[in-house]
């Protein structure tokens, strides 16, 4: 299965200078726990709810005047939509990380997060137990 088949496209950009209260606000209205940082339209970081909790509050700053550009994690882990979800998932391994940019050429396409892989590979996998046992059981003659 694809990337772009399990990605969200509806995510929360924000452009590197605006402040952590506004990108919060962004995040609580959409109900996303993520917003991608954008410098000059191009994808290069991402804030998190726990950058926020961790970096902002954590740290007693006031979050109207952090910028997010200070608290984001960059350089940006991304993933490409036609990456399988096997590979983002290695990816998010390897990185520690749970949410994927999904880009192609500069071009933010969506985010992949690991809720996402887990929810789409159950009914992969459901799928392809069910296909082995037919071709085992059931098989088709020649």
């Amino acid at each position: 299965m694809k990337v772009s088949q399990s990605m969200r496209r509806d995510v929360v950009t924000i452009d590197e200078n605006c402040s952590v209260m506004e990108a919060s606000r962004r995040m609580r209205e959409k109900n996303e726990g993520c917003a991608i940082i954008l410098r000059e339209g191009k994808p290069v970081g991402i804030v998190t709810e726990r950058d926020v909790t961790w970096k902002v509050a954590g740290e007693g700053l006031d979050p109207r005047k952090v910028k997010v550009k200070e608290v984001m994690s960059s350089p940006l882990v991304t993933v490409s939509p036609d990456a399988t979800l096997i590979e983002a998932s290695e990816l998010m391994s390897k990185h520690k990380i749970r949410r994927l940019a999904v880009v192609s050429d500069h071009k933010l396409h969506g985010i992949l997060t690991a809720a996402d892989i887990a929810i789409n590979l159950e009914g992969y996998v459901d799928d392809e137990v069910r296909k082995s046992l037919r071709a085992t059981f059931f098989p088709i003659p020649h």
